[in-house]
């Protein structure tokens, strides 16, 4: 080899190197299946998806037709802190697959030495074979490049470099997660603030009408007509009436508070103007087959990614039973005199070769082995529970729909009844055939069921949020960086 020129030797040894990093020791990745039901079980008479259904749903929060819900929206992705310490975990796991990468190519180093030097006694003669005078320092310049490289000979960086990509697009996955439950723990806060504002408004009408009737009990006591226990009744109802419309206030501000640490900023920051009127728009969720949560939910991609990481690291640790080879090579120009130093008499260069393998560890590279396998399985077994638990959550929402879209118009009956008892009751007061207790009673049955049915309505609406997220709102794996 000393007498081919410099390029073709190092075009020889750099092509022997890769010839031999050819081979990728472990097992090659391949998704572990996982049962999935033909539909689910509680979507019959559901809306099917259409084609254009499977496509990425973005903004899934449009569907409620609420501009404000909308505006709020948009602004978890650009402030919320969780989400930036996601994104940011993301960055470092890409910056990771980035650092594992370069292993694969050869190390290169650039050096320059100067060195003065006085022998005592006669004339030496170096290694370099430079001669020193003992009676006079001798001054000698190098420049030297060198390179060193490890062949990824049993695949071992390959399998990093994989393992690492499949981290990275993990980390991608969880912070799709992130960004999906910001978003409809954002919705559902909003929907219980718009509750409040309702039932506010049911109250302060209640209100009005009791002290409607308080005025009624309060002229006939002055007239001698009832006693004054039944006037005290009737201030009563009405004080707590009073008093559950001031408490509104405390549920009021903390689903404000939490919307604007949701959305990045100091509660000081937001105030969301009461709306009593609010009437939003319910939709009707289109139902996917199940196997499509594989590909909707990023939380199974996130587990489906950790897997492919895990497997990786089973060929990162098998190739612990193979030899480690090392190349280095360096080249350069050594002279004593700095004019001289660029001539063709002042090359020097060397090529170098190391093999090593472990002969004795006791056990150390089979217990790593197992260990992989082992994370292996366990994450293999986290993903089917992660596939598991998403189809429960989907069945669990689908369930709740139906039912509370089967009790909403039995409790609007139930509602619209006690407010006709309700004012049947106070005209036969009015009239003296019943008691007060009895317009007590049916009042109170009345503000129970106007409460009970507007509840309902925002559960019908949180309940489409917590089915949306279930299905994977707009996510799709598709999404998920290549590298």
């Amino acid at each position: 080899m000393p007498c081919l020129p410099k390029s073709l030797r190092w075009t020889l040894l750099l092509s022997a190197a890769a010839g031999l990093a050819a081979c990728e020791v472990g097992p090659n990745y391949h998704r572990s299946p996982v049962e999935t039901p033909p539909a689910f079980k509680e979507a019959a008479g559901w809306t099917p998806a259409q084609p254009a259904d499977g496509v990425d749903r973005g903004d899934w929060w449009t569907v409620f037709n609420d501009p404000l819900l909308n505006q709020l929206e948009s602004q978890v992705a650009v402030s919320n802190q969780n989400l930036k310490a996601a994104l940011e975990a993301y960055n470092q796991a890409h910056d990771v697959v980035a650092q594992d990468r370069a292993a694969l190519f050869p190390s290169l180093n650039l050096t320059g030495l100067t060195t003065l030097s006085k022998h005592g006694g006669s004339a030496t003669v170096t290694s370099a074979g430079t001669v020193v005078q003992g009676s006079k320092p001798v001054s000698q310049y190098q420049v030297q490049l060198g390179a060193s490289w490890a062949p990824d000979v049993w695949g071992k960086i390959r399998r990093q470099v994989e393992g690492a990509k499949a981290n990275a697009q993990a980390s991608y996955a969880d912070l799709a997660n992130a960004r999906l439950s910001a978003q409809s723990t954002l919705a559902a806060d909003y929907l219980e603030l718009r509750l409040v504002d309702a039932q506010k408004g049911v109250l302060t009408s209640t209100a009005a009408a009791y002290t409607k009737a308080l005025t009624i009990t309060r002229n006939q006591y002055n007239a001698g007509t009832v006693s004054k226990g039944v006037m005290l009744q009737a201030q009563t109802t009405l004080l707590n009436a009073q008093a559950n419309l001031a408490d509104l206030d405390t549920q009021r501000t903390a689903s404000e508070h939490a919307i604007a640490v949701l959305t990045g900023r100091p509660p000081a920051d937001l105030t969301i103007a009461p709306d009593p009127t609010w009437n939003p728009n319910l939709p009707q969720t289109p139902i996917e087959l199940p196997s499509t949560l594989l590909e909707r939910r990023p939380d199974i991609a996130a587990a489906e990614r950790s897997v492919a990481a895990a497997n990786a690291q089973i060929g990162v640790q098998v190739a612990g039973y193979y030899p480690n080879l090392t190349l280095s090579g360096s080249g350069g120009l050594a002279s004593t005199n700095i004019s001289q130093l660029f001539n063709a008499s002042s090359e020097l260069w060397s090529i170098g070769a190391n093999v090593a393998q472990t002969v004795f560890n006791g056990g150390l590279t089979t217990a790593l082995v197992r260990e992989a396998k082992a994370a292996h399985d366990q994450a293999i077994a986290q993903y089917r529970q992660t596939v598991l638990t998403a189809f429960q959550q989907v069945e669990d929402d689908l369930s709740a729909s139906r039912v509370l879209q089967t009790e909403e118009p039995l409790r609007q009956d139930a509602s619209n009844a006690a407010n006709q008892e309700e004012t049947i009751a106070l005209n036969e007061y009015r009239a003296g055939t019943v008691d007060y207790t009895t317009v007590v009673i049916a009042q109170a049955t009345a503000l129970s069921a106007r409460q009970t049915l507007l509840t309902l309505q925002v559960q019908r609406m949180t309940t489409e949020v917590s089915l949306i997220e279930a299905l994977g709102g707009g996510w799709s794996a598709t999404q998920l960086p290549k590298s």
